[in-house]
């Protein structure tokens, strides 16, 4: 950081790292603003334009989510060390049962988006099918950003593998149980008994392109 933060400046910092390391990625100005007390969401911009002032973050402009943090990047290397493709995030499609997500079959194409853009940086963007996290804001054709990882803390959105089928859920573990929950009631939740049920985590959710639009929420 260029210059020192005032008190609620690291404040604010200190929930959007908390808040990325928990979750996997940036809060939103209104949970900024609720966690934090600020009478509406307008103050917690202000704050982000002083922090990025300050070289303590980057705001990415139009999204929602859109903060990195400078200080983890040199940290947010590839940790399975894959090479993008100079074209940008590979897009996945369709998964065919018992392959690699990353099989050069499922690539539809590629977004010309840098691995940066998101935090922590994406790995592929997954198109969604169905409407099973709609009420978490990831709709039918969107594009989710995923950052490969077994790293997961519970709550985060992952994608999942079980056994043919690769989800994207909600994950949540309580002993040798993990239950991976759906952002919409229509759906069940699925449990998975790691005793004997196969279960892989594929990576966690980072952000979503709204309808392979190109435009980051």
């Amino acid at each position: 950081m260029s210059r020192s933060l005032t008190a609620r400046q690291q404040n604010v910092y200190d929930f959007i790292v908390k808040t990325m390391n928990e979750l996997g990625y940036p809060p939103t100005r209104a949970e900024i603003s609720r966690a934090l007390g600020f009478k509406s969401p307008n103050a917690a911009e202000e704050h982000l334009r002083a922090l990025e002032r300050k070289g303590a973050i980057k705001v990415i402009r139009g999204t929602s989510r859109g903060i990195r943090l400078p200080a983890q990047e040199p940290e947010a290397a590839n940790e399975e060390g894959l090479n993008e493709p100079v074209q940008g995030l590979p897009i996945i499609g369709e998964v065919a049962a018992g392959s690699p997500i990353l099989a050069a079959e499922h690539i539809d194409r590629y977004c010309p988006l840098p691995p940066e853009y998101f935090t922590p940086r994406a790995d592929y963007l997954l198109r969604v099918r169905g409407l099973s996290m709609k009420d978490a804001g990831i709709l039918e054709g969107d594009l989710l950003a995923v950052h490969r990882t077994e790293r997961i803390r519970d709550g985060q959105i992952v994608v999942a593998r079980l056994e043919d089928e690769v989800t994207v859920k909600r994950f949540h573990r309580q002993g040798h149980v993990v239950t991976l929950e759906a952002e919409n009631p229509d759906f069940a939740p699925l449990e998975v008994d790691l005793r004997h049920d196969p279960l892989e985590i594929e990576g966690i959710g980072v952000g979503v392109i709204r309808g392979g639009s190109g435009q980051a929420l």
